[in-house]
């Protein structure tokens, strides 16, 4: 079985010799995954941070880079969290610059108006 990580790595490594609608269909499973990546990394993140002070959790994010004030409630300073860890891992890295590659040769997942 394939993990996410393998699976994006796969998608980006392929993605140079693709064009057009080849390289969106692979952005489109990529973006799916890396969501799906992000999301099982938050519920990790949580299980961390079980029990710790709402207040802590902002000083953790804003340490993390991640901007944030006193008004996010504790599920969105957790997704800070968690966002601020997966974009630096293989998956999220991988992602990133599949998506920023696709980008400048013209493909993007949200379209131009």
């Amino acid at each position: 079985m394939m993990t996410t990580t393998q699976r994006l790595l796969d998608l980006a490594a392929a993605a140079p010799a693709c064009h057009d609608e080849d390289l969106l269909r692979l952005l489109r499973e990529a973006s799916d995954l890396y969501q799906q990546g992000l999301e099982d990394w938050r519920r990790t993140v949580a299980a961390r941070f079980t029990g710790l002070p709402t207040q802590d959790l902002a000083a953790a994010a804003t340490a993390a880079g991640m901007p944030c004030d006193a008004s996010q409630d504790r599920d969105e300073l957790l997704l800070l969290l968690a966002l601020a860890d997966w974009e630096m891992t293989p998956a999220g890295l991988a992602y990133t610059e599949m998506a920023e590659d696709a980008a400048r040769r013209g493909v993007c997942l949200i379209p131009e108006e």
